[in-house]
């Protein structure tokens, strides 16, 4: 037992003699590990103190408890006066050059645009929904009147994660399952906005992963007339107070009779490239909601109508601010997002 309590003591003095000899933080980390670290000469003497006879390990141990936590007081109180006489050499820094400003972050242009739309159909009476991008089969397709074998599946060609759930197409799922939710509830306003999923090119008007906008309305002696004056509010609201659009027949299987919906483009109807030369660019589709999906929600088509809308939130941006690739929406340059800082919701 004495020869071990006269080691313990030896290392004790040998550790304090290199710890105020130390002149820096790197030798005094070292210190530290040659006597205190998990294969350091401290520790490996405390770990032979179970092979000592029982009626000495107790005081061997306070011995040895002791010294570590001498040492480690030691090593604490040199860190800090090391610390705190280390010279910084002031000539290194010139306080009379300007600061370096902060990298403040903005809004994605995509996030712009969403949010203006969002704001200017709340304003119009309309609530903010969220709906799952995951979706079932039924949800995506059958509810909205495309049963399994029809010819409008094989446009949307469909990410699916099993026979019967796929990632969503469209938002036009959320229209269900919210009538399902609030049926009989009249009148409904809703706008989904939110990310899909198809299968297709990658290139300038087309990608696998965009953002739509769902827009639905159920009451009592909706129409077509209704449909439309929200919807040239909101074209006026989104691309100017001059804008006028015009509806043209298309089909889609939730809706009928169904539209494609254009806004009078920015050359006045002159020409340009933007718009072909037609002086119109299409913006939308819409329709009188499916009287088969007014049904699947758990609305009488005898009592209520509806109308709905599918808005490109890519497209929106693409026209309102003069952009002719969406893929710049996606490549996180730099340069590219900085242009909209302060555009906020105007036309560039």
């Amino acid at each position: 037992m004495v020869c071990l309590e006269r080691d313990i003591e030896q290392l004790t003095e040998e550790a304090r003699r290199l710890i105020e000899e130390a002149t820096d933080l790197a030798q005094l980390d070292a210190i530290r590990i040659q006597y205190l670290g998990r294969r350091g000469k401290l520790t490996v003497l405390l770990r032979s103190l179970g092979q000592q006879p029982p009626e000495v390990r107790p005081r061997l141990g306070r011995v040895a408890n002791e010294a570590k936590q001498l040492l480690q007081r030691l090593l604490a109180d040199k860190r800090q006066m090391l610390v705190k006489s280390a010279k910084v050499p002031t000539e290194a820094y010139d306080v009379t050059l300007p600061g370096i400003s902060p990298l403040v972050g903005r809004r994605h242009p995509l996030s712009l645009v969403r949010r203006q739309m969002e704001e200017i159909f709340i304003g119009l009476g309309f609530e903010v929904v969220e709906g799952r991008e995951v979706e079932t089969d039924f949800y995506n397709f059958v509810a909205l009147n495309i049963p399994k074998d029809h010819p409008a599946r094989d446009m949307q060609s469909s990410f699916y994660l099993s026979e019967e759930i796929l990632l969503r197409t469209q938002t036009s799922p959320v229209q269900v399952r919210v009538m399902r939710e609030r049926a009989p509830q009249v009148p409904l306003r809703i706008v989904a906005p939110g990310r899909v999923y198809r299968r297709g090119d990658d290139d300038a008007t087309h990608s696998p992963v965009f953002h739509q906008m769902e827009l639905l309305a159920v009451d009592v002696g909706l129409s077509m007339a209704h449909m439309k004056g929200v919807l040239l509010d909101f074209a006026r609201k989104m691309f100017g107070p001059d804008r006028k659009i015009r509806l043209r027949p298309s089909y889609f299987p939730f809706t009928e009779p169904s539209a494609e919906v254009d806004v009078s483009c920015f050359c006045d109807g002159e020409g340009c490239r933007l718009c072909d030369g037609t002086g119109w660019l299409e913006i939308l589709g819409a329709g009188m909601v499916h009287p088969v999906v007014l049904r699947n929600g758990g609305y009488d088509p005898e009592y209520v109508s509806g109308f709905a809308a599918g808005l490109g939130i890519e497209r929106v941006a693409m026209l309102k601010y003069g952009v002719d690739d969406i893929r710049h929406f996606y490549r996180n340059d730099l340069s590219f997002l900085a242009c909209f800082e302060d555009m906020g919701g105007g036309w560039m």
